[in-house]
């Protein structure tokens, strides 16, 4: 584990135990009122909609755990809960409402939990000392202005979530940090807008109105969650679909057995490494999946479906046929062009073609080299940055073969 994600581990755990151990001495400061978000919370990560790979797969449970953190009042009557409870009271609701996801095995990730536990702490430390203490009413009063210092504290709170959650994945994967924090700010427009937004609203509500406004403001909230997977649901059925033509260069005997898939995972990492996020990773991991599919006008197969080694005039009609097929299929025309620019000398190539030109070379290689293909595919390559592979693409695919995270043996 690296170094700076086990400081975020220790850091959440001694603060979750210093909240836990300040709660059981001193109790619970208004019971009702912490059940009601206790109960909240359980309820939002039992109703979550993703596994380990959305931004935010529980955003009601979060919306509640910020909106707690930042409660100041129920009707009117000022709240006396302190930093302390807002996290031990967000831990174990979380923890609870995890419960039968953990045990069907796709509960939240050690990540997502140590950055709830974290974030949630932040907004408390922020909010609250201040908020016992009278003021931020001396300062705000109880109107506009208020609204305005919660509203911008989430907002704080979010961003510095997506620092978190960018420099642990930076950490883990040696990929460049701002590419990582962009796309984490990408998707606070998305399900984290509406996470801040709702997280605001109940704060506000609750202090003016009472628990009673927490069901009424959650359900718009679930009801945007319920958009959400639904697109989400549409985008995987999409990706899936392109995989599928992906496979047909397989089922027609052109090229090997899981060797498009091989390429975009490459390809996809190559990429993540040079610092593409967001769509243009998109556009490549598409047009890797595609990138043999100009193969199906060959009369006979290449032998193992090398094209590597074949001769530039005619890599490039495959090419171009490829790109026909993808620009016939509806995918975005961008993936078309990859596709099309494969067999251009990489100078004149775009970053993508030479990420997915080298991936599937190496691909092709590691099969014709045996035991020792990895090794030996990638000298290969680094002798051919002449003309036909850029050295950056080919160094970064050597950080990435080299990842412990990812096997040599990716011809397999």
């Amino acid at each position: 584990m690296p170094a700076a994600v086990a400081a975020v581990y220790v850091l959440a755990g001694g603060l979750t135990l210093l909240a836990l151990g300040a709660t059981a001495r001193h109790g619970l400061d208004d019971p009702g009122v912490a059940l009601a978000f206790g109960l909240l919370v359980v309820v939002g990560e039992l109703a979550r909609w993703g596994g380990h790979g959305d931004r935010e797969p529980a955003p009601l449970g979060a919306a509640g755990a910020l909106a707690y953190a930042l409660l100041g009042g129920d009707a009117g009557q000022p709240t006396q809960h302190g930093v302390p409870q807002v996290v031990a009271l967000v831990v174990a609701a979380t923890l609870i409402g995890c419960v039968p996801y953990v045990a069907r095995g796709k509960g939240p990730s050690p990540d997502h939990v140590a950055r709830r536990v974290l974030t949630v702490g932040f907004a408390a430390v922020l909010f609250q000392p201040l908020h016992s203490q009278g003021r931020l009413t001396q300062w705000f009063g109880e109107g506009a202005s208020y609204a305005l210092l919660v509203a911008g504290l989430l907002v704080l709170t979010a961003l510095c979530d997506a620092v978190l959650a960018a420099a642990m994945a930076h950490a883990r994967t040696r990929w460049p940090f701002g590419p990582l924090l962009r796309d984490e700010l990408r998707a606070m427009l998305g399900i984290g807008s509406a996470v801040c937004a709702t997280g605001a609203v109940m704060a506000l509500a609750v202090s003016v109105a009472g628990l009673w406004a927490l069901p009424v403001i959650s359900l718009p909230l679930l009801l945007t969650q319920l958009a959400f997977r639904r697109y989400a649901a549409v985008r995987e059925t999409y990706r899936q679909t392109i995989a599928s033509l992906a496979r047909a260069t397989e089922i027609a005997g052109y090229t090997p057995h899981g060797h498009a898939h091989r390429v975009a995972a490459l390809s996809r990492s190559i990429g993540r490494d040079l610092g593409l996020s967001g769509p243009d990773l998109t556009v490549l991991e598409y047009a890797a999946l595609m990138h043999d599919i100009g193969q199906l006008s060959l009369l006979d197969p290449v032998a193992r479906g090398a094209t590597a080694g074949l001769g530039t005039a005619q890599q490039r009609r495959i090419a171009l046929l490829g790109g026909a097929v993808v620009r016939q299929t509806g995918v975005d025309a961008q993936v078309a062009v990859v596709v099309e620019r494969q067999a251009d000398p990489y100078r004149e190539q775009p970053l993508a073609a030479r990420i997915v030109r080298t991936a599937n070379a190496y691909d092709e290689m590691t099969r014709e080299e045996g035991p020792q293909g990895p090794l030996a595919a990638l000298e290969r390559l680094r002798l051919s940055t002449g003309r036909d592979h850029q050295p950056e693409v080919v160094e970064a695919l050597a950080r990435v073969v080299a990842h412990p995270g990812l096997s040599l043996g990716s011809a397999g």
